[in-house]
């Protein structure tokens, strides 16, 4: 049988097809994307103005550009954007021309093999489980030394939910900026943080020009089938770089209008906000209480968990989830974790109960 413990999340047409179960009926744990689907205002005008398909897009995507200018605070023109995070991410790493790279880990397996296809080298610097996953600034820095030239973080970290705060960014970018390293941060889960002041770097891109700072729709937006991402950057380097080697119209018609509008639904991002937060609450309140596992601060709208028991392994544990019709990750495919991490995300009050209540039947017992 293919094996799934490991997938990618969210992948819920290949779980229909081994094990046979409608992926319409399937609790998906493992995507992180936002259980409130994408914003309802959005989609009917979106399916209103269909006809835009025979149109091309603006090639420049200036509407596009100002929708997330006054979204973010980022000037639109240090705004660019691209088919996915994932195209943006090869470009910057590009555009840096660093020999050596620094992954902060565990992490998202796409950031190394974007170096690997640069030709570039690289070395993570690993989040410690007995820091309980937060980063340790003064370690960082002492490996962020003079042959490396490039430094890549997701705040907050998939898949520890920790975050890097400002004041600890700052201080990277100061030294970074120094020493000639470029800094890219993957934004991708700050959306759902209650503490985004404290942990957004975008401010920080009119002030340092070796800073990338990339966000995407798929998760906060529920939105990963309009291939949507964006960067910002100060780098005229970059900018430049990525003129001469984006194709034209990278961004579809569709996605650059539900760009357009999805980021002014203040109502959607409230409620959202207002649904994870309480949820990740409500859902720690209950971890805390359990004997066998131990449970890590997060940021974002997933949730990493240790196992303290040796009965049972993440692999058995996401078998029998979907056996019940429920997705988690197992998360032994990120580096430095084994097979005692589980990852699963927040989705509606009525969904995590049933998680939950079932996670504790095998885990607590």
């Amino acid at each position: 049988m293919e094996s799934l413990t490991h997938m990618h999340g969210g992948d819920l047409d290949a779980i229909e097809r081994i094990y046979g179960i409608p992926k319409n009926e399937i609790s998906d744990f493992s995507g992180n994307i936002n259980p409130l689907g994408f914003p309802v205002r959005a989609a009917e005008k979106l399916a209103a103005n269909i006809s835009m398909v025979s149109s091309y897009p603006d090639k420049n995507y200036w509407a596009l550009r100002k929708s997330i200018g006054e979204y973010t605070g980022a000037d639109p023109k240090n705004i660019v954007v691209g088919n996915g995070s994932t195209e943006l991410i090869s470009t910057f790493i590009k555009s840096a021309g660093a020999k050596k790279a620094v992954i902060m880990g565990p992490a998202y397996s796409e950031y190394e093999n974007a170096v690997k296809l640069s030709g570039k080298s690289f070395e993570y610097f690993e989040l410690r489980e007995d820091e309980n996953f937060r980063l340790n600034l003064d370690r960082l820095l002492s490996a962020l030394g003079e042959d490396v030239g490039l430094f890549v973080a997701c705040n907050p970290n998939n898949p520890t939910g920790t975050a890097i705060t400002i004041g600890q960014m700052e201080k990277i970018l100061e030294h970074c900026k120094k020493n000639g390293i470029s800094v890219m941060v993957d934004e991708t889960y700050i959306e759902f943080s209650d503490k985004l002041e404290n942990v957004c770097s975008i401010p920080l891109t009119a002030k340092y020009d070796n800073l990338f700072v990339i966000r995407g729709i798929s998760k906060f937006f529920a939105a990963p089938g309009l291939r949507l991402g964006y960067g910002i950057t100060s780098s005229a380097k970059f900018h430049q770089l990525l003129a001469e080697n984006q194709d034209p119209w990278s961004v579809n018609i569709l996605a650059s209008y539900a760009g357009e509008l999805i980021f002014s639904d203040k109502d959607f991002m409230e409620e959202t906000k207002a649904l994870i937060s309480g949820e990740r609450k409500k859902i720690f309140d209950e971890l805390r209480n359990w004997k066998n596992i131990k449970v890590y601060d997060s940021d974002s709208n997933f949730i990493l968990i240790r196992l303290l028991t040796d009965k049972i392994t993440a692999a058995e544990i996401f078998e029998y989830m979907v056996r019940k019709k429920m997705v988690i990750r197992d998360a032994a495919s990120f580096t430095f974790l084994d097979e005692s991490y589980l990852r699963f995300c927040i989705l509606t009050p009525e969904e995590n109960e049933r998680l939950l209540r079932e996670l504790k039947s095998i885990v607590e017992q």
